[in-house]
């Protein structure tokens, strides 16, 4: 079984302090929405909608960072996307429900050779009480500027691609078929510093925040 501590998001103070900054304006934002009962999709572009037969059933308001590193890229160089680090907090912001990174999918095998990883990396949700996990890949991103505010990163629709129950059994997410992320503000890769190789291999912390809703089968309407 992947260990997935090795990958796990740990907040330092730095980020602390980030985060209680988030955390305050998204909840002055958006009105609080706590994660029992019905949770309520959120409207988004048509490009991003879960498919029918899905309900969301867990929301978690996240707080984090998008994390680059300077590559090159063909005769240029670009801040390229490292890491997700974010904890998911609940709808009043008091407990923390999920963390948000990158790791190796048991359920893919790696098919890129430049990555030493027993499974394909993927952005991963693990939660934070019984250790269940799931990982997703993406459909191409929304930057509608009808919802999608600027200078943040993109809203996405995410489907699962493998699932993970936690140690003891738990399962809370291992349900999951979709994911969005919406609401984002922050995120977006430097306009600055990655322009030689001289910058190569710098990495950038940039703060976000997000909104994510999980969504798994209506069996209501099936």
């Amino acid at each position: 079984m992947l260990n997935l501590n090795t990958y796990k998001f740990r907040l330092t103070p730095r980020d602390a302090l980030y985060a209680a900054s988030a955390v305050a304006a998204v909840l002055l934002a958006s009105p609080s929405q706590a994660n029992h009962g019905k949770i309520r999709a959120p409207l988004v572009p048509a490009t991003i909608e879960v498919p029918a037969g899905h309900k969301a059933f867990l929301k978690g308001q996240a707080v984090g960072t998008q994390n680059y590193v300077c590559l090159p890229s063909g005769a240029t160089f670009v801040w390229t996307l490292s890491t997700p680090q974010a904890t998911l907090f609940n709808g009043g912001g008091d407990r923390q429900v999920i963390t948000h990174f990158f790791s190796p999918n048991p359920d893919e095998p790696n098919t890129d050779p430049r990555v030493k990883a027993d499974g394909m990396i993927r952005p991963v949700w693990q939660h934070s009480r019984d250790g269940s996990a799931v990982w997703a890949k993406a459909f191409p991103p929304s930057f509608d500027p009808n919802f999608v505010a600027p200078g943040a990163v993109p809203w996405l629709l995410l489907e699962i691609v493998g699932t993970q129950d936690g140690a003891d059994g738990g399962d809370k997410l291992t349900e999951t078929k979709y994911i969005q992320r919406v609401n984002t503000g922050g995120g977006i890769a430097p306009s600055t510093g990655c322009t030689s190789w001289t910058d190569v291999g710098s990495r950038v912390f940039v703060p976000y925040v997000a909104d994510y809703f999980f969504f798994k089968l209506d069996d209501d309407n099936n």
